[in-house]
């Protein structure tokens, strides 16, 4: 078995990533920014074959030791706000700076396999007007498009460093994970970003809900895809896009009220017009904005097919955040 340094490991796949290790008899390597996340990680996995070290993306600091002995690098750590940033290189430099940082340390620890965490948003918006058509493995967003998210241009131009890294130093073997929108249960109340959206459905915080599609897929399908390709040569060079199906933000919400209806969930449909209107003096609504009319679907039949599982439904994922949530009384705190 192998023992895997995985970055970001106090965030909400990452974890589940972890748990999905260990239980596959793998030794992890957690690496966390601090002593208040490795309590998170440490506090799920009390007995496990589990370590830590500090890292931090924009930081030399501690990258030589962290490889020592470690025979793959599964990089899943990058920022992942819930309101565009003023400035887009605020995500946009520790996602590409930190890819390659990590990258360049494994190499030289020569630590050959990598495994890393990319999006299905650094696919679905190339260049050109291509909104109504499915896109695939083969598509890459346009950085500088005007309707690309600061989130977005920051995991493209990561992905596409972390391929030019490898064509430049061809022993490096390299699969690129895109899952979509990341929902299923949460391991701890420290969700951060990825569940906020079915905590505002849920609270009623959507007075309307922009016609906004997103590729969703179950956590622990993410993590499984992760794992699995690890091991499967066949998947070194791939992308694999996660998405069990598109769903747009209506149709979440009409899924939740039938499971839950005494929660306070709008099913009111906002204009376009209203949503790029709003979205010019509210941050939050800007990433609504720039995801209208798109066709939001990414095929990802490529993962189970070769990776041999089935996907849990686009439903299934959202009604076990749903629950988490409401069970736990959470409020995602990071």
């Amino acid at each position: 078995m192998s023992t895997v340094l995985v970055t970001g490991a106090s965030g909400f796949i990452a974890k589940h990533i972890v748990g999905e290790l260990l239980e596959n008899g793998h030794a992890v390597r957690a690496a966390v920014r601090s002593e208040r996340r490795r309590a998170q990680v440490e506090a799920l996995f009390p007995d496990a074959d589990l370590t830590f070290v500090s890292l931090d993306l924009l930081s030399d600091d501690g990258w030589e030791e962290a490889m020592e002995g470690v025979d793959v690098l599964m990089h899943t750590a990058s920022p992942f706000p819930t309101a565009p940033p003023k400035d887009p290189q605020e995500l946009i430099r520790p996602a590409v700076d930190g890819t390659l940082r990590a990258l360049t340390a494994a190499r030289t620890a020569g630590v050959t396999r990598v495994v890393l965490t990319s999006t299905c948003g650094a696919i679905y918006k190339p260049a050109g007007d291509q909104w109504d058509r499915v896109k695939t493995r083969e598509d890459w967003t346009d950085p500088e498009g005007p309707r690309t998210t600061p989130y977005e241009a920051s995991k493209t131009l990561a992905e596409r460093a972390a391929w030019d890294f490898v064509a430049a130093h061809p022993e490096m073997r390299l699969t690129t994970i895109n899952p979509g929108m990341v929902f299923g249960p949460a391991m701890d109340a420290h969700y951060g970003s990825s569940l906020r959206t079915v905590e505002q459905l849920i609270t009623g915080q959507y007075p309307a809900l922009p016609r906004m599609g997103m590729p969703v897929v179950d956590v622990r399908d993410v993590a499984r895809i992760h794992v699995r390709a690890m091991t499967d040569d066949a998947a070194v060079g791939q992308r694999f896009p996660a998405n069990a199906g598109a769903m747009t933000l209506p149709e979440m919400a009409q899924i939740v009220l039938a499971a839950y209806p005494d929660a306070k969930v709008t099913t009111r449909v906002a204009p376009d017009w209203l949503i790029r209107a709003a979205a010019l003096v509210m941050p939050p609504m800007r990433t609504a904005a720039m995801g209208l009319a798109m066709n939001a679907e990414v095929d990802g039949s490529d993962a189970p097919r070769q990776l041999g599982f089935d996907y849990v439904s686009s439903a299934e994922a959202l009604l076990a955040s749903a629950a988490f949530i409401r069970e736990s009384g959470s409020g995602g705190g990071r």
